[in-house]
């Protein structure tokens, strides 16, 4: 009998209207450096949090998970969000093995949600 490996993956959303309000509040120039440093910032951030897990730092992690929602939330990744507000609610009870697994999903979603915003980078808003 063979081994099965499950290889989780993740639906992503970036809600094109806040794209859109970012662009026409700030205009193209404006919108496109926030946008670019929120992406890097993120794309740092996620592998903060992973690194942070390895180190057992559970201050600095939840501290990292929530400045990943702020973040998200301003670029239009909800779920993103989403999964990093699951990640710190998982620090606050304590509960380990919930933190394991949900840090998975938000490196999962984080890596997703960074290629389909650089997907909708190409799309008219």
């Amino acid at each position: 009998m063979g081994v099965l490996q499950l290889k989780p993956t993740e639906q992503v959303t970036v809600d094109p209207d806040r794209l859109g309000a970012l662009y026409h509040q700030l205009g193209e120039a404006g919108a496109e450096d926030v946008v670019c440093r929120a992406l890097e910032e993120l794309a740092q951030r996620l592998g903060q949090c992973d690194r942070l897990y390895r180190d057992r730092d559970w201050t600095k992690l939840r501290k990292n998970s929530r400045s990943l929602i702020a973040i998200a939330e301003q670029i239009g990744m909800g779920g993103l969000a989403r999964v990093a507000k699951d990640v710190t609610q998982c620090l606050d009870r304590g509960d380990g093995i919930a933190v394991a697994a949900t840090l998975s999903r938000l490196i999962r979603v984080g890596e997703r949600s960074l290629t389909a915003v650089w997907d909708l980078h190409d799309v008219p808003l």
